[in-house]
C-alpha cells in the first residue's frame, strides 16, 4: 500500500505535517507527567494535571542570634489554577501575611548609586565620531521536630491567611506527608518525599500552604499580583505574577535558609536574599549553584528607613547584606544555605557610572587643548621664521656705514 508517494514513502509535507503533531503529543504528554519543580527554600507541587514554576523568589531575613524570621515573596507562572507549597523550618513556625512595601523599601535601599563620570578624549557618537549620543553606563565591579510516639504527621495548626491556607505540620514519616498531602487533593512525587528525609532525620517541621487566585481573579487578566489570567485555561484563573509575601518566624540559632528541596526543580532558579542580622553576614558556599555576589552592605538605623516596613522588621540598628545568586543546575544543589559573620562589617554599594564628554562652556575641553596648543605652536614658528628673515647690519672694517644722507629722518 502506497502512502503519500511512490514506494510508500511519505511526502516531504506530509513528514512535515507528521512531525508537528508528534511534537505537540509530547508537549502535551510532558505537561501532564512532569509538573514543573520551584522555589527556591520549599516545594511548590501543583495540582493535577497542570504546571507551576517559580520564575524568582526574593526574601528578606532577619536573625538576632536565637529567632529567625523570613519573609518572601514569590513570582510564578505556569497553568495551575492551584497549589500547594512545601518548606522546612528548623523549630514550630507562626505564618502571618507580610507586606509588599518591604520588597520596595529594600530595592530601594539597595539599589546601585548613578554617579557622573567625564573622559577627554571622544569616542564613538562624540564630534568628529559620529554614530551615537556618546553616553554610556559602566557598573562598578563588586568590592568587595517531631517527639518520639508522635503520629507519623501532626497538624499543630492551620490558619486562613487572605488567599492561603496555611498548614503547620509535624512529621516523622516523608511518605506519610505524601498522603496527607494526596488526600488534600494534591500529587507529592516520590522524589520531594526523598528530598524531604534529611528534614525528617533532623527532626524539623513543615508549613504547607495551599494558595489560590482571589475569588475574583477571573476578571484580572494583568497576570499579576497573584491573581492571574485566564487565557489557555478554559476560563479558569490561574497563579500568575508576584503572590502576596508570606511571613515566618522560629527560634533558629543559627543562620539558615532551606534550599534543599530547589534540587527538584526543572528549570533553572535564581535567589534574592536580604539579610538583617548585628552584623554582616556571608554564606558559607555557594552550594552548587554559582558564587553568591554581594549586591549591597550597610547599616539600617531607626528613623532612616525610606518608609516603615524595614525599620519594623529590623527593629534596632541592624546590617543589611543582600545576595544575589543564579542556579542553572538546580539538580547540583547540595544543602541548605548557612551563613555566618563577615570577617569585617564593612560597606558597599554598587555604582552605576554615567560617562560623559569633558566640556567647559559647551564645547570640548579636548578640543580647547588641542586648538590652543595649534595656536601657541603656530604662533611660535611664524616667530622663528620672522627672526630668522630679518637683515642683519654690520659696521666696522670692510663694511662702512651708510651714507648719512640715506639714514631714516
Amino acid at each position: 500500500m502506497e502512502i503519500g508517494g511512490v514506494g510508500g514513502r511519505l511526502s516531504p509535507g506530509r513528514r512535515r505535517a507528521l512531525v508537528v503533531v508528534l511534537a505537540l503529543v509530547l508537549v502535551q504528554l510532558g505537561s501532564l507527567v512532569r509538573p514543573a519543580w520551584a522555589c527556591g527554600c520549599g516545594g511548590m507541587v501543583p495540582g493535577r494535571n497542570s504546571t507551576i514554576a517559580v520564575q524568582r523568589e526574593t526574601s528578606v531575613v532577619r536573625w538576632d542570634g536565637t529567632s529567625e524570621e523570613i519573609v518572601m515573596s514569590l513570582t510564578v507562572g505556569g497553568d495551575a489554577p492551584e497549589a500547594a507549597w512545601i518548606m522546612p523550618v528548623p523549630h514550630r513556625a507562626t505564618v502571618t501575611l507580610g507586606d509588599q512595601d518591604l520588597f520596595d523599601e529594600v530595592s530601594e535601599v539597595t539599589a546601585p548609586v548613578d554617579k557622573e563620570r567625564h573622559y577627554f578624549w571622544p569616542r564613538d557618537g562624540d564630534w568628529p565620531f559620529d554614530g551615537g549620543d556618546g553616553d554610556g553606563a559602566v557598573g562598578a565591579a563588586p568590592q568587595d521536630g517531631a517527639k518520639a510516639g508522635a503520629p507519623p504527621v501532626g497538624v499543630v495548626g492551620r490558619e486562613r491567611l487572605g488567599p492561603f491556607d496555611v498548614a503547620r505540620l509535624t512529621a516523622t514519616d516523608p511518605d506519610a506527608l505524601r498522603d496527607w498531602l494526596e488526600r488534600n487533593a494534591f500529587d507529592l512525587p516520590d522524589r520531594l518525599a526523598d528530598g524531604l528525609k534529611p528534614y525528617v532525620r533532623a527532626k524539623w517541621e513543615y508549613v504547607a500552604v495551599r494558595l489560590a487566585p482571589a475569588e475574583d481573579a477571573s476578571k484580572d487578566t494583568s497576570g499579576t499580583g497573584g491573581t492571574g489570567g485566564t487565557g489557555g485555561t478554559g476560563g479558569r484563573a490561574v497563579l500568575g505574577g508576584t503572590l502576596e509575601p508570606l511571613r515566618l518566624r522560629f527560634a533558629s540559632e543559627r543562620l539558615v535558609y532551606p534550599m534543599r528541596l530547589s534540587r527538584l526543580a526543572r528549570t533553572p532558579q535564581g535567589l534574592d536574599l536580604y539579610v538583617l542580622a548585628p552584623h554582616r553576614m556571608e554564606p558559607r558556599g555557594d552550594i552548587g549553584g554559582r558564587k553568591p555576589e554581594v549586591t549591597y552592605a550597610g547599616r539600617v538605623d531607626p528613623g532612616g528607613a525610606p518608609r516603615g516596613e524595614l525599620e519594623k522588621l529590623a527593629g534596632r540598628r541592624m546590617f543589611l547584606t543582600a545576595f544575589r545568586q543564579e542556579f542553572p543546575w538546580p539538580e547540583r544543589i547540595s544543602g541548605d544555605h548557612e551563613l555566618r559573620r563577615a570577617a569585617r562589617d564593612s560597606t558597599y554599594q554598587r555604582v552605576v557610572y554615567h560617562d560623559s564628554l569633558l566640556t567647559a562652556g559647551g564645547v570640548p575641553v579636548w578640543l580647547l587643548t588641542v586648538g590652543g596648543g595649534l595656536l601657541v605652536t603656530a604662533g611660535v614658528t611664524v616667530a622663528v621664521i620672522r627672526r630668522r628673515r630679518r637683515p642683519v647690519v654690520r659696521w666696522g672694517p670692510g663694511h662702512p656705514a651708510p651714507a648719512q644722507d640715506n639714514w631714516p629722518s
